[in-house]
């Protein structure tokens, strides 16, 4: 069975050093802090960030993956200052399309954008589909508290609609003043992580996919598709809550919730030891991330699930043990697996 994942991650080492030099916190900063993981032997976090070549293959190949789309990590260039963004992300992007050019067959690049300027970030996108084959584009969640739905962001959206390729919505560290709020207080440790991969990730992105429902981007560009991973982050169990709290009677939207979650969106399954480097690692919590599968398959439909790994900070080999081992039946493992992903990227 073929596997497609598609929240497979790099960095650019010039990105983050400029995260450096700019003075950010990144949700690096926090996950390291927290305990998850450590670092690999040129000082990487997590181990085999750095790598597209062998060494990615090498995993893939252990865990029984055949192709991973290829996104930049967080962070990305989307918080960097305009002048050195728009430079750093033609340069990440490069460097995926040599990795693609190289090995044609096993990678494919959702491209990195310079959101704090729009109309570069969309001739970006523009450029490495129309002319490096990107199937899409990975934008790490709001853009230093300013959400998507702003309208200006969506130059973006209208190209990506117009190429007809996705935009894979990743999270990002909730807004500062909301960490404070929410998730503080405890020992640093523990506020790291629920603020990151615990909870507020999660909780960051299902509100960040209601605002743009909410905020009439999918009655702008209406055949757009968004991606989420996660088990659909919050929206599994969001979704029934909001389809009847906003009804199009108040919000004036030309669809109800229920509709664009099963129209402009895809959840993508995600189960594994996370921040384990154990190749033999299992997931402890299975039955807890089947659950969440389900809701979410009731929530949008077998034919809007995609396969994630979240490579590297995920482990590939518990992620494919997990779609091996679900109750489900060979034809929905094949949507999940491949068949999904081929219709959605025009694979």
């Amino acid at each position: 069975m073929r596997v497609i994942g598609f929240e497979e991650h790099y960095k650019l080492p010039a990105i983050s050093e400029e995260h450096r030099n700019q003075g950010s916190t990144s949700a690096t900063d926090l996950l390291r802090a927290a305990g998850y993981g450590g670092a690999g032997p040129q000082g990487e976090w997590p181990p085999g960030i750095y790598d597209l070549g062998a060494g990615r293959i090498a995993a893939m190949d252990a865990a029984g993956i055949d192709v991973q789309i290829l996104s930049h990590s967080v962070p990305g260039p989307e918080t960097l200052k305009p002048s050195a963004a728009a430079e750093l992300a033609r340069q990440a992007n490069d460097a995926v399309a040599a990795a693609v050019g190289e090995h044609p067959d096993r990678f494919r690049g959702f491209a990195t954008l310079p959101m704090r300027a729009p109309e570069a970030a969309a001739a970006e996108l523009d450029r490495t589909v129309r002319e490096r084959g990107f199937v899409g584009a990975l934008i790490n969640g709001h853009v230093d508290g300013r959400y998507l739905d702003d309208p200006f962001f969506w130059p973006v959206f209208e190209c990506a609609e117009n190429l007809g390729v996705p935009i894979y919505l990743h999270p990002t560290l909730p807004p500062q003043p909301v960490i404070d709020a929410c998730y503080g207080g405890f020992d640093p440790k523990i506020s790291a992580r629920l603020s990151t991969a615990g909870v507020g990730w999660h909780i960051d992105t299902g509100i960040h996919c209601l605002r743009l429902i909410l905020g009439g981007v999918f009655d702008r560009f209406p055949t757009l598709q968004v991606i989420v991973g996660h088990h659909f982050e919050a929206l599994s169990w969001m979704g029934w809550r909001a389809d009847y709290s906003f009804p199009v009677e108040a919000t004036g939207l030309e669809r109800t919730v229920k509709e664009y979650l099963r129209e402009n969106f895809y959840g993508g399954i995600l189960a594994g030891d996370f921040y384990s480097q154990d190749p033999g690692a299992t997931d402890p919590t299975w039955s807890l991330s089947f659950n969440a599968y389900q809701a979410m398959v009731n929530a949008i439909g077998i034919d809007r699930i995609v396969f994630t790994a979240d490579y590297p900070y995920g482990n590939m080999k518990a992620c494919r043990r997990f779609l091996d081992q679900m109750p489900i039946s060979p034809a929905d493992k094949e949507k999940i697996a491949h068949r999904n992903a081929e219709r959605l990227l025009g694979l």
